[in-house]
């Protein structure tokens, strides 16, 4: 418990804010946070369901005068990334977030902090616990394994739900209305290559400080990847004869990855450190705009294990520096918009196994495969087998949806400014959700967090007072039901 963070405003958000931090919640290992919010439901007396997947919906009547409303659905997912600092002494599986409160901001103690989307579910269970807030009906709709899956919008049966408006509070800047999203696939690549024993003199590469982040959101900000710039490095190896014996490399695929480790046996390895020395101050200086605690160690080790041969070894790192990582298209329909991506997320290697996972996105399904496609290119050209998985839909914008017209109009009442209405290029469940409830209107929005999904994550103080108070202002002005769009 944070003892400070229960003074700040909005009380009862960053009280079961304080709550959900202390409990555990890596993806896919989400059971501590079901049980937590499944007796939350009960003990308002509330109608509490877990459906077979593991999502929690939780039921409340309209108050008193709301009952011709059409009913909404508040929607947040249970999960988090779990990303820390190299130094940071931290398991995720039992430990819960450490909270520090600096300025305007609140930001975790060298990890990640849950803000994605945990001020979303403590918002969601602020208006559950309420008796003094007015609402239509409501569906508090928890899903799990959003950052790795989307298992829980995927299990999700037609017919649990009954509302007619769904606000998804997974939106990470409080100026704009999303209604629309990007799709994503995730492409993996694996190859047992043949080793020997080796001994000898090598080089140890080191790559650590890069900022990382959201894999979407911020696969435009021109931030270093460690894979690729490791795999730069690798590549002036190549003529020594270089001999890969490990690699560890990045970590999730919706995170930018901030770190890489490499051992390697190479012929003359004092000639090859000189050779790379330019490379490295070069790198430094493309990136010391953007990157400042960027640091980069190259050194001569002594190596034993199990090696790939020189072929072998540069066989892989050509597929590595030809794989597409980065935007691959910006939309031409919607400025500024990317349409399509690919993160390199993990590259490792140990023992002869090899294995990279790539996170390719797109908001049109045809440039998503070409994408994709792309990607299976290049890593067959290594003899690699590769696998595609988890595919999901975008969603598709509907910007005459009369729930927009109502936020809208709310907005610039309240602040006196228009919001940036948009489609971003972040995974979110909405499109899946869509899917199986096409009627269903849909929207995101939340708070204002910076450096999602990395240990840099923060959320504005302010920021969430305002959107706490939008979303009530919205609660209170959804449409009758009888009413028709606008």
């Amino acid at each position: 418990m944070n003892a400070d963070l229960l003074k700040l405003e909005p009380i009862p958000v960053w009280k079961h804010f304080d709550a959900i931090n202390a409990i555990p919640r890596p993806s896919k290992k989400e059971g501590k946070m079901i049980a937590f919010v499944k007796s939350f439901g009960e003990s308002l007396g509330l109608e509490t369901l877990v459906d077979g997947t593991g999502n929690v919906v939780i039921r409340k009547p309209a108050t008193k005068g709301m009952e011709d409303r059409k009913g909404v659905v508040l929607q947040g997912h249970l999960d988090m990334v779990c990303q820390k600092n190299n130094e940071t002494v931290f398991d995720f599986d039992k430990d819960g977030i450490k909270t520090v409160i600096s300025g305007d901001w609140v930001h975790a103690d060298g990890t990640t902090l849950g803000a994605d989307n945990g001020i979303g579910v403590a918002a969601i269970m602020s208006i559950l616990e309420s008796t003094d807030i007015p609402h239509p009906e409501l569906e508090a709709l928890f899903t799990i394994d959003e950052e790795t899956g989307m298992t829980g919008a995927f299990g999700l049966k037609p017919g649990f739900l009954q509302g007619d408006i769904l606000l998804n509070l997974d939106t990470e800047e409080d100026s704009e209305i999303d209604i629309g999203c990007a799709g994503g696939m995730n492409v993996s690549a694996a190859k047992q290559f043949k080793t020997e024993s080796i001994s000898g003199k090598g080089i140890s590469i080191s790559i650590k400080g890069l900022q990382g982040g959201h894999s979407g959101v911020d696969i435009d900000k021109g931030r270093g990847n460690a894979n690729v710039l490791m795999t730069r490095f690798l590549f002036g190896g190549i003529g020594n004869l270089i001999r890969l014996v490990s690699i560890d490399a990045g970590g999730l695929r919706n995170a930018i990855p901030r770190e890489a480790k490499v051992i390697a046996l190479i012929n003359n390895p004092d000639d090859y450190l000189k050779s790379v020395s330019k490379l490295k101050s070069e790198i430094l200086d493309e990136f010391k705009s953007i990157e400042k605690d960027l640091k980069i160690e190259v050194s001569v080790a002594d190596v034993k294990g199990s090696a790939l041969s020189p072929s072998d070894s540069a066989q892989l790192i050509r597929a590595l520096n030809a794989a597409h990582n980065g935007v691959f298209r910006m939309s031409p329909d919607v400025p500024g918009l990317v349409e399509s991506s690919n993160n390199i997320a993990r590259v490792t290697l140990d023992n002869g196994w090899a294995e990279v996972q790539c996170l390719a996105r797109s908001s049109v399904e045809s440039t998503k495969m070409s994408v994709a496609n792309q990607l299976k290119a290049s890593f067959e050209l290594a003899g690699m087998d590769v696998e595609f998985a988890g595919s999901y839909p975008g969603w598709q914008p509907d910007p005459d949806s009369q729930i927009l017209s109502v936020m809208v109009k709310i907005y610039k009442e309240k602040f006196g400014e228009s919001p940036n209405v948009i489609a971003c290029h972040a995974g979110l469940e909405c499109g899946i959700i869509g899917a199986d409830y096409p009627g269903m209107e849909m929207i995101s929005f939340g708070p204002t967090i910076v450096g999602p999904h990395s240990p840099d994550e923060k959320v504005n103080i302010k920021s969430v007072q305002k959107f706490w108070s939008y979303l009530l202002s919205i609660l209170k002005e959804i449409p009758k039901k009888d009413q028709v769009k606008v």
